[in-house]
């Protein structure tokens, strides 16, 4: 099994490429974007030294189908999945911000306030809560969107407009279509025996209109919790069974890595790539209830760079 770890494409109309943690994406005349997932792996803002195959396939064809499934309540950036590591859409200036809606204190939201932390991004939360939790009503938590090998940071909706970053009209759309994807989303994760637990949304303007960009639901932008014995784990205290890149990030915290200065990433040993894999696959056929069809992986860049180029011509 190969993974596309790497991509260095010259499409007809290229003006540019963006190397991003996990994605590649290039600039046709200003007006298009192609956008290769590939099967790099990230945690801790930290690109992981081996490629999990099927990865990009896995994570671009979830990211499609719930793109097409939201677009009554937003319009989005796709325009076609010419490849199934690839989705082409139009261009958008993105706003410097993530909107990250939690349903549930888990994750980050937890550990700190495990800590004594009781307001995150502004949010007041209640006094005496427990891990993995849910709110009383989903919260939404903004991030900055860091550079590359810096840490994404917590922003208050009060510091966006402060800054600028977004009108008091625009952060109101912003907000108005996370509460009604993140809806959408646990609507679909409950119908497959699913809790959508938090996950972040991207939006950018095109022609003064706000779209959603990038992915959507996926396992590496989202935690989802299984349904059957949240209940009994959440009474009991005892860690939910969870289908996220979570894992990954266990794996790495067992291992003494939590991408702080001077930690080395561990060994990734065949057996932990393909165990990642598996669990990604998993994930997969568990989020759209259909079964994963793994792609021809002996020349994934050549195959691309072929129905890309079809596509634009």
């Amino acid at each position: 099994m190969k993974a596309l770890t790497k991509t260095d494409f010259n499409f007809p109309g290229q003006k540019s490429v963006y190397h991003g943690k996990v994605r590649d994406v290039y600039n046709i005349n200003g007006e298009k974007l192609v956008m290769v997932a590939t099967d790099r792996i990230s945690a801790f803002d930290v690109v992981l030294p081996k490629g999990i195959p099927f990865k990009g396939q896995m994570l671009n064809q979830i990211a499609a189908k719930f793109l097409d499934a939201t677009t009554d309540i937003c319009p989005n950036w796709k325009m076609a999945t010419p490849d199934p590591m690839v989705t082409v859409g139009v261009m958008c200036e993105g706003f410097p911000i993530e909107m990250i809606v939690r349903g549930y204190l888990c994750g980050s939201a937890w550990r700190a306030y495990k800590s004594g932390v009781r307001e995150i991004c502004g949010v007041k939360l209640p006094e005496g809560m427990k891990e993995n939790q849910k709110f009383p009503e989903p919260i939404i938590t903004p991030t900055t969107k860091a550079e590359i090998g810096e840490h994404d940071a917590d922003i208050s909706k009060e510091d966006i407009l402060a800054k600028g970053l977004a009108t008091p009209e625009e952060y109101a759309i912003l907000e108005k279509y996370t509460m009604a994807l993140f809806n959408r989303g646990t609507e679909i994760a409950a119908e497959r025996g699913l809790i959508l637990v938090d996950t972040k949304y991207e939006f950018g303007k095109h022609n003064g209109k706000i779209y959603l960009m990038d992915e959507i639901h996926t396992p590496d932008s989202s935690r989802y919790f299984y349904s059957e014995g949240y209940e009994e784990r959440f009474t009991k205290g005892e860690p939910q069974k969870q289908l996220s890149k979570e894992f990954v990030r266990e794996w790495l915290m067992d291992n003494g890595f939590q991408g702080k200065a001077g930690q080395q990433v561990p060994e990734m040993t065949d057996e932990i790539v393909t165990s990642i894999s598996d669990r990604y696959i998993e994930l997969y056929e568990h989020i759209t209830g259909e079964k994963f069809v793994k792609e021809d992986t002996n020349n994934i860049a050549e195959r691309i760079e072929k129905n890309v180029m079809g596509y634009l011509k």
